[in-house]
């Protein structure tokens, strides 16, 4: 079989098999999907034709290392020789070790790993252990929690219902679970306030939750959990007030401050976790993704010591299991990435090379009136598209231009999709200038066509 036949009979297979994430089998069918990956390197993947891809979120903002790392695929394989799994009630020495290494890494006493599958399973157990922790603080009536609108914390059942989302059609699984709260998102581009900077946004917005946990009884609230900055309202960076008034108002009603870590940690910002751009220590995280780099599924939900304490003494545990949190094949893969993040200084790179990444999208964004914003931090990076400066409105629909402008990326060899009004792009931690330089090229070449097809968008 010749690899064009073999690719077809593969993409048959899946039309007629498989079930995509957010994708449906008929579209996938008449657009000539999907494309089927076979290897990658770098920032690059290449498909069963042979083509190569650039792909400039690293799967999903989760190839930190990038790919093609073979020493990861080693360690693996290494470990899976040796044991593949474990008795009940054993621990292995890869789960220790990566346990130690991220409570070398995590800020302040959050020394305590509770390691789960995923990014869903790590924020879920996070807000479990926040509501145990009351109930064996002696307040059981603590079980609500505030998350914020435009927020996205996993597709489980109890963190799905924490998303805050107004955009998102996720009434198939209604009800939620009782409890759910939500403040405002503090994106200085986009205030609920209509403040226009963002110290006056992240007051209003830290003033927000505290009048919600005032106005729900402060002896209901379990938690408060958010993201240091929010992917999914396209990488909003708040003020430099919020965080700080977030960890004081918590700490004066008694609410675990819950960090959403998932895409923020092990160096997409910058700094190993978001939240130590602001020099906090939240009470409970959850992590996943970068934790690995995807080479394998494992995440964990860390704790401060003195919440992990009160799940101490005889018939006191944590009431929770599930079957391959913390597999020892996959704890392996996750210590071998987390060195190879240290050794190469990819936290650090991710600094440099974000600051030079936002440099290169602002000169667009002087050449194109249709880019409204232009923001973030480390590696967490987002183009803001708007058919008014004025309004922020979105583009009328009958113009086309989210699959327009995919569509050329597409034709230009990267994969990437406007998600609405976003272009979020977070390559992985190893870009390079050179990398960054040939995106940006891409981006410049798409949109000066975008904008012969559609003069519309020429301001």
């Amino acid at each position: 079989m010749n690899v064009l036949s073999k690719t077809e009979e593969l993409r048959r297979a899946a039309i007629d098999h498989l079930w995509m994430h957010n994708s449906g089998w008929i579209e996938m069918a008449e657009l000539g999907e999907p494309v089927i990956m076979v290897e990658g390197d770098g920032i690059r993947v290449k498909d069963s034709e042979g083509r190569t891809w650039i792909d400039p979120n690293g799967g999903y903002v989760s190839v930190n290392v990038g790919y093609g790392r073979t020493e990861i695929a080693e360690a693996a394989r290494e470990q899976m020789r040796k044991l593949s799994f474990q008795p009940p009630g054993a621990a292995t020495e890869p789960l220790i070790r990566v346990s130690e290494k991220i409570a070398e890494i995590a800020p302040g006493s959050m020394e305590r790993v509770y390691p789960v599958n995923g990014g869903s399973e790590s924020t879920e157990t996070a807000i479990k252990i926040a509501r145990a922790y009351h109930r064996r603080n002696g307040e059981p009536g603590r079980y609500k929690v505030i998350s914020r609108r435009y927020s996205y914390h996993g597709a489980t059942g109890g963190v799905l219902g924490m998303a805050g989302s107004v955009s998102a059609d996720r009434s198939d699984y209604e009800p939620f679970y009782p409890g759910m709260i939500y403040a405002p998102q503090p994106s200085p581009y986009r205030c609920e306030s209509g403040a226009t900077n963002a110290s006056d946004c992240a007051v209003y917005s830290a003033q927000q939750v505290e009048e919600l946990i005032i106005a729900h009884n402060p002896e209901t609230i379990a938690a408060f959990i958010g993201e240091p900055i929010s992917s999914n309202a396209g990488n909003a960076v708040p003020g430099d007030e919020y965080w700080p008034m977030i960890r004081d108002i918590c700490d004066r009603y008694g609410v675990l401050l819950v960090s959403d870590e998932v895409i923020c940690g092990y160096g997409r910002t910058g700094e190993w976790f978001g939240i130590q751009n602001w020099d906090i220590v939240p009470d409970v995280m959850g992590s996943a993704k970068g934790i690995v780099s995807s080479y394998m599924p494992f995440a964990a939900a860390v704790a401060k010591k003195e919440i992990a304490d009160a799940f101490e003494g005889e018939n006191n545990e944590f009431r929770m299991a599930n079957s391959f949190g913390g597999h020892p094949v996959a704890a392996a893969a996750a210590l071998k990435n987390l060195e190879i993040i240290e050794e190469e200084g990819l936290v650090e790179n991710s600094k440099r090379m974000g600051e030079y990444f936002r440099s290169q999208l602002r000169e667009l964004q002087e050449d194109y009136t249709f880019i409204g914003d232009v923001r973030g931090i480390g590696l967490m990076n987002t183009v803001e598209m708007v058919s008014d400066h004025e309004t922020k409105a979105d583009f009328d629909p009958s113009l086309g231009v989210q699959d327009r402008l995919g569509g050329k990326f597409y034709d230009r060899g990267m994969i990437l999709r406007p998600v609405g009004q976003f272009l979020n792009i977070s390559p992985p931690l190893c870009v390079t200038r050179e990398d960054i330089d040939e995106i940006v090229n891409i981006l410049d070449d798409s949109f000066r066509e975008l904008v012969e097809e559609v003069p519309q968008l020429k301001g």
